[in-house]
């Protein structure tokens, strides 16, 4: 074990990360319930088959990572960053409450998932990059690739877990009683804030607030040609790659008419693939570009592989390599960005890459439900492979471009 926390582990060993993970790993499985149960709940039971609706639940739930863009880095960056997760995640728990009661009472309308994917995106929108940011001050320096990357398993190990689990229950006893447990999840992290030894904290210098300090990131990012690449990366592969659900569900009941139990298993299978590329990421103390382009690359061929799959054994067993690469690329574009910051500006910078990336669904979400409403679910397919695709020639132009100023001064 001590080997294991030298390595792959290492930012365990601290109490704080330790006592944080373990209420996060908690939440995020209620979390990935809900996720599946309310994709299933719209998909299913709200509209017929109708893969536009998911899409504009998920735009709603991102949009807000871009219309509060200003704000939430700022609240990153100027915040005691504990007390901020405390009030988002107590807030994301009420929400669930609320649209779990709604759906056990069977009142429960499409307009109603889209404004609580609405305000849930807009607590999201803070507890993002505040998230991210947190793991600075949980860990140090040197660990924080690792952090980041732990991080990422917990979250993807949950789903392995949580989709799987909400397939079972839905078939059995509703969506609804999905979401109220995904409420009596947060319950755990919001324990495990409050147990946290707060002078152990590796507290960051708080940014100056001035009238300029919310545009100091935008400032920041843009005199630095890496970053620029990283988040335009991030943002081609989150608009039109990142659409799982979508994908998942429309492969599930239009291609392979299967149930909700089955849908949940796919879920599940795709973060198996999650988990291993958030566990070698973990291993790599130094992300660098090159890797990140590879990684976008190879997530492109992966979803291509899925689009072409001709049963449900096969398209899950395709699911698994694109959970691999996805989590692989995400991860080290998130260190990327956050050891390359400043620390001062680090919550902004993250904001805004987070923004951009996620904020991106309102845009391609739409897109990627109409190509499999009209075109059929493996065309949608066909568009995230292309994400990836693009966002490689990115990274490569960005490695080509500055490997010949370097060589030419």
């Amino acid at each position: 074990m001590s080997e294991g926390l030298t390595g792959t582990f290492r930012s365990l060993r601290g109490f704080n990360y330790r006592t944080w993970a373990t209420g996060a790993i908690v939440s995020n499985v209620g979390t990935w319930m809900q996720r599946t149960g309310q994709d299933w709940l719209v998909l299913t039971q709200l509209t017929s088959n109708n893969a536009t609706a998911v899409g504009v639940v998920m735009s709603l739930q991102f949009g807000p990572q871009v219309l509060l863009l200003p704000l939430t880095g700022f609240a990153a960056d100027h915040f005691d960053l504990r007390k901020l997760l405390f009030a988002t995640q107590a807030a994301a728990g009420v929400l669930a409450l609320g649209l779990g009661l709604l759906t056990v009472s069977g009142v429960v309308q499409l307009w109603h998932v889209y404004v609580f994917a609405f305000l849930l995106g807009c607590v999201t929108a803070f507890d993002a990059p505040a998230r991210h940011a947190f793991a600075s001050e949980l860990v140090e320096e040197s660990d924080l690739s690792n952090a980041v990357a732990l991080n990422s398993a917990s979250f993807n190990g949950a789903r392995m877990i949580g989709p799987a689990v909400s397939g079972l229950l839905v078939a059995s006893v509703g969506s609804g009683w999905v979401f109220l447990i995904n409420a009596a999840s947060y319950i755990a992290v919001l324990a495990s804030l409050s147990r946290l030894k707060v002078d152990e904290l590796r507290r960051r210098g708080r940014a100056e607030r001035s009238r300029s300090s919310l545009t100091e990131g935008f400032r920041y990012v843009w005199k630095r040609p890496d970053l620029r690449a990283v988040i335009l990366m991030f943002f081609v592969v989150g608009t039109f790659g990142l659409n799982f659900p979508i994908f998942i569900s429309t492969m599930s009941v239009t291609v392979f008419h299967e149930g909700a139990r089955h849908y949940g298993l796919l879920s599940s299978t795709m973060a198996i693939g999650s988990v291993s590329g958030a566990l070698l990421s973990a291993r790599r103390t130094s992300p660098r570009m090159g890797f990140l382009a590879a990684s976008a690359a190879a997530f492109g061929f992966a979803v291509l592989l899925a689009a072409v799959m001709p049963n449900y054994a096969t398209f899950g067993m395709a699911l698994v390599a694109i959970g691999m690469f996805a989590q692989t690329f995400t991860t080290t574009a998130t260190s990327l960005a956050q050891l390359s910051t400043d620390a001062v500006v680090r919550g902004r910078v993250m904001a805004i890459l987070l923004a951009i990336a996620l904020g991106g669904t309102p845009l391609g979400a739409p897109i990627v439900g109409w190509t499999a409403d009209t075109f059929g679910p493996r065309w949608a397919l066909t568009v995230g492979a292309s994400a990836g695709f693009v966002a490689a020639l990115i990274g490569l132009y960005h490695l080509g471009k500055y490997r010949k100023l370097s060589s030419a001064t």
